[in-house]
């Protein structure tokens, strides 16, 4: 009997396995690229970026497979988390960890970084459009369902630029670019309104918080590759990442009693994000505060991921993943 409820169990988590795994391989490859940052800054002897690069495409093509796997044979379930008010907002996930392996595979190998690319902006427009046409009109929504994730579709576009200004004309750079730029502040604003006049995030999605720092570091990178420059509005971005880094720094304590979900890759990105930033900002200044600040933050992030690898392990192996919620 048990070897007859085996393949059952595994049908259904299959069937549960949730888009959201996507957001590992987002962090990974952002790992890699602090580590390939500060690899030719510091001159460093080790050089662990190209293994974390691997380790991200592999896992990258791992989990396409098997989320591929779930749409074919659970098209309803898949359709029901395309159509969720909350769950929605990750699937343009998949699109970003395309735009962010096209990025670190670009030093590597320019034709695979542009194939990259090219899947990943399309994927990501089409992505952007179908969620803000749901947002639009749409009969399930309520303000209970907003958080940080919202950024993920949007704001996501801002991505582009950093490896696009090397693929395509520069306008297609700044299309995406000013899409990501322009909604930033508008959901910015409604997600402060639903955080301080509305009740908490639930736990489950309070990692969803460090999101908030994504935005105007990767939005600052991408300027510096438009713009060649920091400027007063580069210096804007920059520093208001390194301020929500400080807000949600000063709740360490708050974060690290919460309960293990795969929201705690929620974590991962930005860290990387705001640590690239960082030593961008020390070769553009040649301020050694920025470096020192870049290092401290690569070591944070480093710790971080590691530490979500294990514990996203020790859950696969516990089944508390994959699960009916």
């Amino acid at each position: 009997m048990n070897q007859a409820a085996s393949p059952q169990i595994e049908h259904s988590r299959l069937q549960h396995f949730p888009v959201a795994w996507f957001a590992m391989i987002m962090g990974l490859t952002g790992l890699s690229l602090a580590w390939h940052k500060a690899e030719g800054i510091l001159n460093l002897s080790i050089a662990p970026s190209p293994w974390l690069l691997m380790l991200a495409t592999t896992l990258f093509v791992l989990l396409a497979a098997v989320y591929s796997a779930k749409v074919i044979k659970f098209k309803a379930a898949a359709s029901k988390e395309w159509a969720h008010p909350i769950k929605m907002n990750f699937v343009p996930a998949v699109s970003i960890s395309l735009i962010l392996l096209s990025i670190a595979w670009l030093p590597v190998s320019a034709p695979y970084s542009k194939l990259l690319w090219t899947a990943g902006v399309v994927l990501h427009l089409m992505l952007t459009l179908y969620v803000m046409t749901q947002w639009m009109h749409h009969s399930k929504f309520d303000i209970v369902h907003l958080n940080p994730a919202w950024f993920i579709p949007v704001v996501g576009n801002i991505l582009v630029p950093i490896a696009g200004v090397q693929h395509a004309p520069i306008e297609v750079s700044w299309f995406f670019f000013s899409i990501g730029i322009i909604f930033w502040p508008v959901l910015l604003t409604i997600i402060m309104y639903r955080v301080i006049f509305h009740t908490s995030i639930p736990e489950r999605l309070m990692p969803t918080l460090f999101i908030l720092i994504a935005p105007p570091a990767v939005g600052f990178i991408s300027y510096l590759k438009l713009a060649g420059e920091v400027d007063a509005f580069a210096q804007l971005l920059y520093h208001s990442a390194l301020f929500f880094t400080l807000l949600l720094f000063t709740q360490v304590r708050h974060f690290a009693s919460l309960k293990f979900f795969l929201s705690w890759w929620a974590y991962s990105f930005p860290l990387t994000a705001i640590t690239i930033a960082s030593f961008l900002m020390y070769e553009q200044s040649g301020n050694i505060l920025f470096l020192r600040i870049a290092g401290v933050l690569l070591g944070i992030a480093s710790v971080v991921i590691i530490s979500l690898l294990g514990r996203t392990l020790l859950a696969a192996i516990r089944k508390e993943i994959c699960v009916e919620e």
